[in-house]
């Protein structure tokens, strides 16, 4: 089912975003408060981020397999890594779907990541066929594995494409899921600049602090009081600098 978190503020190490906080993504990965199927994701993890400075330029990333409490490498990448903007995500893989690197969000495509905490039902019995139709070839063609969340990244994109903003191109995703099937349909999507998410059938909190910086995740890193649950069906939006907006579905 996945849990995952973003980041926009001032630039920070990643260490301090990420695996500092008591209930960081390692703690997430291995016992999930608020996860709907299960407490772990042990099927890899991923993280992108924006370098401090490089407003619009595209996104860095790091992905793999291995459980995140397993991972040698990422913790000296992370204390070495200052960034402004972070996407980052833990997997729990949907039934049917392989484990492999290119399962794992954070999904990229020019300044764009991209992630699912969630699962489309009846993706591997044609759903996911159906929805695939009516990507767009450029956008079909950038699609690498076989999960439902890179299939529903490549529908945002397209709304893009086409205009729409990032709140709006995820709102039109989940409504052409949900005109076909149910689901769990927790999208986040960021530019390094703006963020927007959906709450749906999943749990979803955000937090704003002077700074400012503003985090929407999975659940809170921390027991700090000034974590905000999302409600459900609901889309949030915030820019940088700037306070969240929540709009309801």
């Amino acid at each position: 089912m996945c849990r995952h978190v973003s980041y926009l503020g001032p630039p920070a190490d990643l260490a301090s975003l990420l695996l500092a906080p008591a209930h960081s993504l390692v703690e997430q990965a291995q016992a999930a408060r608020f996860q709907s199927s299960g407490t772990k994701n042990p099927d890899g993890f991923g993280v992108g981020w924006y370098a401090p400075g490089d407003e619009g330029g595209e996104p860095a990333r790091y992905r793999t397999d291995r459980p995140i409490w397993e991972d040698e490498a990422f913790p000296s990448i992370a204390a070495g890594t200052t960034s402004r903007a972070v996407l980052a995500a833990v997997r729990l893989a949907s039934p049917g779907a392989p484990v492999e690197v290119s399962g794992n969000a954070p999904f990229a495509a020019g300044p764009w990541l991209f992630s699912l905490n969630g699962v489309v039902h009846g993706h591997f019995d044609g759903v996911g066929d159906e929805l695939r139709r009516t990507v767009s070839g450029r956008r079909s063609r950038g699609i690498e594995g076989v999960t439902d969340s890179e299939l529903l990244f490549a529908l945002a994109l397209d709304r893009i494409d086409a205009g729409a903003t990032p709140g709006d191109a995820l709102a039109a995703t989940v409504g052409e899921v949900t005109a076909r099937t149910t689901g769990k349909l927790n999208l986040l999507l960021t530019d390094g600049r703006q963020v927007a998410a959906t709450a749906w059938d999943n749990s979803l909190f955000v937090r704003s602090r002077p700074g400012p910086s503003t985090w929407i995740a999975s659940e809170p890193l921390d027991d700090e009081p000034d974590w905000e649950r999302v409600p459900d069906r609901s889309l949030v939006e915030v820019a940088a600098p700037g306070t969240p907006r929540v709009f309801r579905l």
